[in-house]
């Protein structure tokens, strides 16, 4: 019997398929089930077609899967675009009119009046209920967990609207036990234990916890998820919140945040980026630091702006003129979004250095369970000193770090400027100087690769094939490896991806074979290691469309790897 399975819900823009996933994780974290929901939509408010994937089994899934077991359609064209992803199994479930003649006969197809269901309840706009109460009644998961959730997501609503999303929850209830799977989903006594986050709401936790306080940003999508979760917050954890009138002045409000002695961080996509790259020179000049999250999506240009990719890795890491130190960091899971977004702030307060965080659609939009995360120590170290009448800004000091002094605090002149300075803060152009500054800021390099978040490194440390990724890619290449005998082969996940962490050499000196996988058109990430370490990158493994990979595509890598593996 089947242990897990994999449910889309497939409709308009508007059509509400948002809430049904919403009470429906949250029904599944009452039943104790794992699961993990992804969505992929259109560039549009209303119409086309948008697809929200929720997978429910045992706690390793945590990726796309391209197979659907059951698709439930809520709209016209609801499938044309996934019809490929249909397997001789999959059963389909919606109303006769917006089901296909050609498609119906072709798989197990249910019709649900769901309309005319919600009509019965009491009203038109209920029908996404009957749709949640259908699914539970299809799993034969309980019908009082849907309740609950109804209770308390319409808590707030006048009591007939609560009844009648009761009676549309029960309705569709009774039809979807009469259709139901026989499916043994795997239960755990921690799931209540954890916290449902996606990506967007956990990077946002992690700058909470890493001490921020101010953030400035200009909307952009996906990044505008973080600045929304902050202004939600922003009066529970004292945060300024300001939606700033364009890209360059939100980066700026950032460095005048933290000059003035604030813990500031602004969110953005890649062409949003593309206006900060001025503000993130300044960063690296003035030596104050900054904390900046791109939300990636596919370029060049508008692109697709609801889609993802890994296009902006030479984006960051090269972002700004003149050379400088600067952090690039790329959480791969949930609880690194938490825990790298918190270490941002204390590596740009340690280092005086401009920390950029890659995420990307993917990972932003998707839910799922995760521990909850320990913030009972919280303390950071603002390292900021008192500064006195002779306080020099640029201090020129053995490892690169000058004492950080901000305005009133002491009594000293805090002085910076954009044009190269002496010690003091002042302009110069005398060459020597220039010379010291420069090697000054530079010695920064040599402390940041002594303090690196080491890669995550999955199966036989004598190995001779190694795969490489970096980012959102972490979760599908773990799920496939899960229950695999890797004998002679390693995975190395990569959160922090410029500089690269001194292990990195080790491990590809080691390997005969490399493989790297990423999201994207040109193989960035394996140019930037054949750039640092001349090691020579055997295969890319690439996807640029503006999906994630899929579950059955890295599994397909991953076997040809281990038959490879087994030849030799």
């Amino acid at each position: 019997m089947k242990k897990d399975i994999t449910i889309v819900l497939s409709g308009e823009a508007g059509q509400g398929i948002k809430t049904v996933e919403k009470l429906f994780i949250h029904s599944l974290q009452e039943e104790k089930l794992h699961f993990f929901s992804t969505s992929e939509v259109m560039s549009r408010v209303r119409g086309g077609n948008n697809t929200t994937e929720i997978r429910i089994g045992s706690p390793v899934i945590q990726s796309f899967k391209e197979s659907i077991d059951v698709l439930i359609v809520l709209g016209k064209n609801g499938t044309e675009r996934v019809q490929h992803r249909l397997h001789k199994d999959s059963r389909i479930i919606g109303e006769e009119k917006n089901i296909p003649e050609s498609i119906a006969t072709s798989f197990s197809t249910t019709y649900v009046p769901f309309k005319d269901i919600a009509n019965e309840a009491g009203n038109p706009v209920l029908t996404n209920t009957v749709i949640l109460g259908y699914v539970l009644g299809m799993l034969g998961l309980q019908q009082k967990i849907g309740k609950k959730q109804l209770q308390k997501t319409f808590k707030e609503k006048e009591e007939k609207i609560i009844t009648q999303n009761i009676e549309a929850l029960k309705k569709g209830y009774e039809i979807g036990k009469d259709a139901v799977i026989k499916i043994d989903l795997p239960r755990t006594k921690s799931t209540p234990d954890k916290i449902i986050l996606n990506g967007t709401q956990a990077i946002g936790l992690g700058a909470i916890a890493g001490g921020c306080n101010f953030m400035a940003a200009y909307p952009m999508s996906p990044g505008t998820g973080v600045l929304e979760f902050l202004a939600h917050q922003a009066e529970t954890f004292g945060i300024v919140v300001e939606q700033a009138e364009d890209e360059i002045a939100a980066i700026n409000m950032v460095l005048g945040s933290w000059y003035a002695g604030g813990r500031a961080m602004t969110t953005t996509s890649g062409g949003g980026f593309a206006l900060m790259e001025e503000g993130i020179s300044l960063s690296g000049m003035t030596e104050v630091p900054s904390v900046t999250h791109i939300g990636m999506r596919p370029g060049p240009a508008t692109g697709l702006p609801t889609r993802t990719e890994q296009g902006d890795l030479m984006l960051a890491v090269f972002a700004g003129h003149g050379e400088f130190p600067k952090i690039v960091l790329a959480p791969g899971s949930l609880d690194e979004c938490i825990h790298i977004s918190q270490k941002a702030f204390d590596l740009a307060a340690t280092y005086g250095v401009p920390v950029i965080i890659l995420s990307d659609q993917f990972l932003l939009d998707s839910y799922s369970l995760t521990e909850k995360p320990d913030f009972s120590d919280t303390s950071y170290k603002k390292h900021i000193t008192k500064t006195t009448k002779k306080f020099e800004t640029y201090k020129i000091t053995e490892n690169g770090i000058s004492p950080r002094g901000v305005p009133g605090h002491g009594n000293g002149f805090v002085c910076v400027d954009s044009d190269e300075h002496d010690e003091t803060g002042r302009i110069t152009e005398d060459a020597d100087v220039r010379t010291a500054m420069m090697e000054k800021r530079l010695k920064k390099n040599k402390l940041i690769t002594q303090h690196v978040i080491e890669p995550t490194i999955i199966g036989d440390s004598n190995f001779s094939t190694l795969i490489i990724s970096w980012g959102s890619t972490y979760g599908v290449i773990a799920e496939a490896l899960e229950n695999k005998k890797i004998k002679g082969l390693a995975y190395a996940h990569f959160s922090q991806v410029f500089p690269l962490p001194n292990i990195t050499k080790k491990l590809t000196e080691q390997a005969k074979r490399i493989v790297v996988i990423e999201n994207n058109a040109s193989g960035q990430f394996a140019k930037l290691i054949q750039m640092e370490l001349g090691i020579k990158i055997h295969e890319n493994i690439l996807q640029y469309n503006g999906f994630p990979f899929s579950i059955e595509h890295i599994t397909s890598v991953i076997d040809s790897e281990l038959s490879r593996i087994s030849k030799k």
